[in-house]
């Protein structure tokens, strides 16, 4: 069972490979394999030829002084081992752009995949370790088509010639004994790697945590600083290196096992076939030349099985840093367009919730019956306790989830009938903790367009309020944010958060506690920017201060993912529900610290 399976494993990854050697779309590729592999024949075929000329140069010097100079042997023997060599390189030359485009395909089909799948699937991930798993698997890629195509085929190739012409001119024990070296030396190998895969997968599964873990400490750089947890971190990652560096000593031991007995073979099929061949030439029935010919055999043939030997272990190695991969590529992405799907087609931007419910896990509802429309251009707040399903509404506007009942609609349309594409292009978001690359500040502004002319992002820093700001730095718009935006105060990542949403202009716009973990003082500058943005659009508010969004057209109260209120900000003040209370508690808090 366990055989069927590894030989189902290894048939899967050669179909995952194959597009790259073999592209139907690329006829170019193709070419280039043929020829490569046409380079490849013809290299294999000079080297054989070499131990031939050899031959034929110490017969002819064994004739004795006065037979001259074999000057055309030597010469042959000269231009073989040199048209062997042209031919490899040129056959490595033609080969390279395969092998490196095929590493850069299969990245961007891995990177593209894991875009698709789900937001649930990234919540879940630790990437540090995905990354370490995906960058090895890449890597290996390259090595596995030149390795299957240019290694492992061409030495069993030259393996069979050898044995052909050792049948064609010598008795047959000298093929029998080069075959059973061969097989011997094959069948080690493959059982001890077979061995030894287990402490590769112990080094690669240990190494991931150790990336993992070790992105963590840095992307969380401020929190270790803050708790004074360095000796915690490092002692973290110590955990995941001293696994590593049990298990790398367990594959460098066995290494070495398994290289003491390849060449434990090697030296008894080398012994007995010269000491056969030595008989021979005191029987009188070989010549020294036939001495120097099998002998020049056994040494060209132990080289590319020495390498076949290494080829194989970093074969089985690369297959099983590819089974990642393989595991991320089989992932079924939760959110899929359908096959009808087409690009949304936008009348104003009306958005209606229809009696939606929803849950991440069964067991525990978020959303119940939630039902409301905002209609083109109006403004509706979303407010409420913590937990009460306030994020999950625009989780669902965006169908980064689907919803369990109900709908979501757009304009009428189901964003589930729509592509992901267009939908997502619809919307514009300012969230609470604003992401930012590590690159100027141009280039997050122009994430929201990109391609977008410098002075159209001039124009979006103007409308967001932090153009003079910009100007005021040493490097301007080029200056560098730093990783996740740490270079800039939350009030000046918000400003490039909004810049970047008026670049890309879309007609509704969410708002998702866009200014909740700012200071009272910068929440208020803000606010003026965010209206100006707003002004036209269909917008959603998910506010957590109630004093940003009294002008809401409708605000909406949820609790425990129902809506109990809703109405005007007047209005529900009246009532002295729920609305209410929440404004009185958060008034009283600010009194407090503007005191």
């Amino acid at each position: 069972m366990r055989a069927d399976r590894g030989a189902g494993d290894l048939r899967r990854l050669a179909r995952l490979l194959l597009p790259y050697l073999w592209p139907a779309d690329t006829p170019g590729f193709r070419l280039r394999v043929v020829v490569a592999v046409v380079f490849l024949l013809l290299a294999k075929l000079v080297n054989v030829s070499v131990p031939f000329a050899l031959k034929g140069v110490v017969d002819a010097l064994g004739i004795g002084a006065s037979a001259g100079l074999p000057l055309a042997l030597l010469i042959a023997y000269g231009a073989a081992r040199f048209g062997a060599s042209v031919f490899q390189e040129l056959r490595d030359a033609v080969f390279a752009r395969v092998g490196e485009r095929a590493g850069r395909l299969m990245a961007l089909r891995v990177y593209a995949h894991l875009f698709a799948l789900s937001l649930r699937f990234h919540l879940q991930k630790r990437t540090g370790e995905h990354a370490r798993a995906i960058e090895r698997g890449v890597h290996s890629v390259s090595f596995l088509l030149q390795t299957a195509l240019f290694s492992l085929g061409p030495t069993i190739l030259e393996f069979l010639l050898v044995i052909g012409l050792l049948l064609g001119n010598y008795p047959p024990p000298f093929a029998l004994v080069v075959f059973l070296t061969i097989a011997a030396y094959a069948l080690f190998t493959v059982l001890t790697t077979e061995w030894r895969t287990k402490f590769r997968r112990e080094m690669n599964r240990r190494d991931n945590e150790f990336s993992a873990a070790a992105v963590e400490g840095l992307v969380n750089y401020e929190a270790v600083k803050a708790f004074a947890a360095e000796d915690y971190e490092a002692k973290r990652l110590d955990r995941s290196l001293a696994a590593y560096e049990d298990a790398a000593v367990k594959s460098a031991t066995s290494l070495a096992l398994l290289n003491a007995g390849q060449a434990g073979i090697i030296a008894i099929g080398v012994t007995v076939v010269m000491t056969m061949a030595a008989e021979g030439v005191v029987a009188g029935r070989m010549t020294v030349g036939d001495v120097v010919l099998v002998n020049a055999f056994l040494l060209q043939l132990y080289q590319p099985l020495n390498f076949l030997g290494v080829m194989y272990r970093q074969l089985r190695q690369s297959l099983t840093d590819l089974e990642h991969i393989d595991r991320l590529l089989r992932l079924v992405p939760e959110i899929r367009d359908a096959a009808d799907a087409r690009p949304l087609v936008l009348r104003g931007g009306e958005v209606r919730f229809e009696h939606v419910s929803f849950a991440y896990d069964p067991r525990r509802p978020i959303l119940e019956g939630v039902d409301f429309v905002i209609p083109p251009g109006r403004k509706l707040a979303v407010v409420g306790p913590s937990g009460a399903g306030k994020s999950t509404l625009v989780r669902l506007l965006f169908r980064f989830y689907d919803v369990d009942e109900g709908a979501v609609r757009i304009d009428g349309q189901d964003v589930r009938t729509v592509t992901q594409e267009s939908l997502r292009r619809a919307i514009g978001l300012v969230p609470q903790d604003t992401v930012l690359f590590n690159d100027t500040i141009a280039a997050n502004i122009a994430y929201g367009r990109p391609g977008a002319s410098r002075a159209e992002i001039e124009h979006a820093a103007r409308v967001a309020q932090i153009h003079d700001f910009i100007l005021s730095l040493p490097d301007g718009y080029e200056t560098v944010v730093g990783e996740r935006g740490l270079k800039l105060s939350g009030g000046e990542k918000q400003r490039v958060a909004i810049a970047r949403v008026v670049l890309k202009d879309p007609p509704i716009l969410v708002l998702d506690e866009a200014t909740s973990s700012l200071d009272s003082r910068t929440e208020r500058a803000l606010q003026e920017a965010l209206e100006r943005v707003a002004r036209g659009r269909t917008t959603l508010v998910i506010a957590h201060r109630l004093s940003t969004i009294v002008d809401a057209d409708e605000i909406l109260v949820l609790d425990q993912g129902r809506i109990v209120e809703r109405g005007r900000h007047a209005e529900l003040l009246r009532r002295g529900g729920l609305y209410a209370d929440m404004w009185a508690r958060q008034q009283a808090a600010e009194a407090v610290s503007e005191a």
